[in-house]
């Protein structure tokens, strides 16, 4: 682990931007760890880590909801190892909350379903985009405020 913290450390900002895009995306990966490590052991500025965190999760919840548009329920389920059960019910969210939901899409495990169910459902690419942008800035306010705190 010690390698890879030094990666994101020696990217600083764009370590950060690329470690919060894969956390945003469907790969399993945490960027608040990576956050936390950033703001602990090294002089980065809180509020440019967070907007680089928050920029880079924010499209890579784009590129579900862009995956998702382009494709079906089916072939998401199998290519992006969603369970079709989580799928089931991010569509059950989304028919009742619609872009609104898209504030969730930080959420552990159901989150990818959340962006990618958003975009199968063709909903408003602008107001899912603006409910993605709030839910993960207001999430890494936390834990860079969380991290400054502790350290």
């Amino acid at each position: 682990m010690s390698s890879l913290n030094d990666f994101f450390i020696q990217y600083g900002y764009l370590g950060m931007f690329f470690a919060s895009f894969l956390a945003g995306s469907f790969v399993p990966f945490s960027s608040e760890a990576v956050m936390s490590v950033l703001l602990i052991a090294t002089d980065m500025n809180p509020i440019f880590t967070v907007l680089a965190a928050t920029l880079g999760n924010v499209l890579g919840s784009i590129f579900n909801y862009g995956l998702g548009r382009m494709g079906n329920a089916d072939t998401i389920s199998r290519w992006l190892k969603i369970a079709p059960h989580r799928l089931e019910q991010a569509q059950r969210w989304a028919d009742r909350y619609g872009v609104w939901l898209g504030f969730f899409a930080f959420l552990p495990i159901i989150g990818t379903a959340i962006a990618v169910v958003l975009g199968l459902m063709r909903a408003n690419f602008w107001g899912t985009s603006a409910m993605f942008l709030l839910g993960k800035l207001l999430r890494y306010i936390l834990v860079a405020g969380t991290a400054v705190a502790l350290s």
